[in-house]
């Protein structure tokens, strides 16, 4: 593996689940993995910032999650699908156990994931993804989409049939082999996995008492800072940082986000037979 300074270069290993790819941005390096899941019209590279900012003592491992970047589509958008996709990491890796950190969607993943398999992770890390999930208005944020294409002859066909929403992704459209382009995304497969994400999954978050950090936009569209609250105070063990900025903490404030996880991350036991001592240290919401 190339490194620069401390900082590996990411791999990009391929996992086949039963014919369909599912695509993985490992960083490297020999410490201890946290795997990074994306959220909605997102990809794991996202994590790129972040990966490099806790290298060496930390292994970033962040798939592309089914449907999104250079993972293939899926037949569904289940919470059932998305979790054994993680767990499918998690194993071609040769990991039993990982801290687990996720936006939004990935977010909700992640707390699902140690609810349901409490045994593979050590730690949450929840970048504005809440108990419940949706937006304030109750309208599913992707319908926007709907009808706009997905693939196209050329990039500037794309962005152009895109309407309004063709400068914002225009960055993060795929050239393919035959020449054509296309979105990381099909726009109606986001807007049926939203569906699918929305709404009330406290028994998720409260069926693990592991230790887990909570980092949301003061201007979330997500995460109110009463939910965020109600979270804390209905999980004891979970800490919480607010930062100026909204739903997207990590792309808006990479730094702060940054420091946040590591300072989270150092409070960690050291191996699996140590104990979090107290709440001592827990951050105000």
């Amino acid at each position: 593996m190339n490194t620069t300074a401390d900082h590996p270069t990411p791999v990009r290993r391929t996992l086949d689940l039963e014919g369909r790819r599912l695509s993985v941005l490992d960083f490297g390096g020999a410490g201890r993995p946290l795997l990074a899941l994306h959220g909605h019209l997102d990809q794991g590279a996202a994590f790129a910032p972040l990966a490099h900012a806790l290298g060496p003592r930390w292994r970033v491992i962040a798939p592309d999650q089914r449907g999104h970047g250079a993972s293939d589509r899926a037949a569904d958008y289940t919470r059932e699908g998305y979790l054994a996709d993680a767990l499918a990491v998690l194993d071609h890796l040769g990991l039993e156990r990982a801290v687990v950190l996720g936006h939004s969607l990935g977010g909700l993943n992640a707390y699902q994931l140690a609810a349901r398999h409490p045994h593979r992770v050590d730690a949450l890390v929840l970048e504005d993804a809440g108990a419940v999930m949706g937006v304030d208005d109750g309208k599913n944020p992707f319908l926007f989409l709907s009808g706009s294409p997905y693939r196209a002859a050329t990039r500037e066909e794309l962005i152009h049939g895109l309407g309004p929403a063709g400068p914002i992704f225009a960055d993060a459209l795929m050239a393919l082999p035959d020449g054509t382009w296309r979105l990381p995304f099909h726009p109606q497969d986001m807007i049926d996995s939203e569906e699918l994400s929305e709404g009330d999954h406290w028994a998720d978050w409260l069926a693990t008492d592991c230790p887990a950090l909570l980092v949301y936009g003061a201007r979330s569209q997500v995460v109110s800072q009463a939910l965020a609250q109600e979270m804390l105070q209905r999980r004891p063990s979970a800490r919480a940082v607010q930062l100026d900025t909204d739903h997207f903490v990590h792309a808006t404030r990479p730094d702060e986000f940054a420091d946040a996880v590591r300072t989270f991350l150092k409070q960690l036991p050291q191996d699996d037979g140590d104990a979090v001592g107290g709440n001592a240290d827990r951050y105000d919401a």
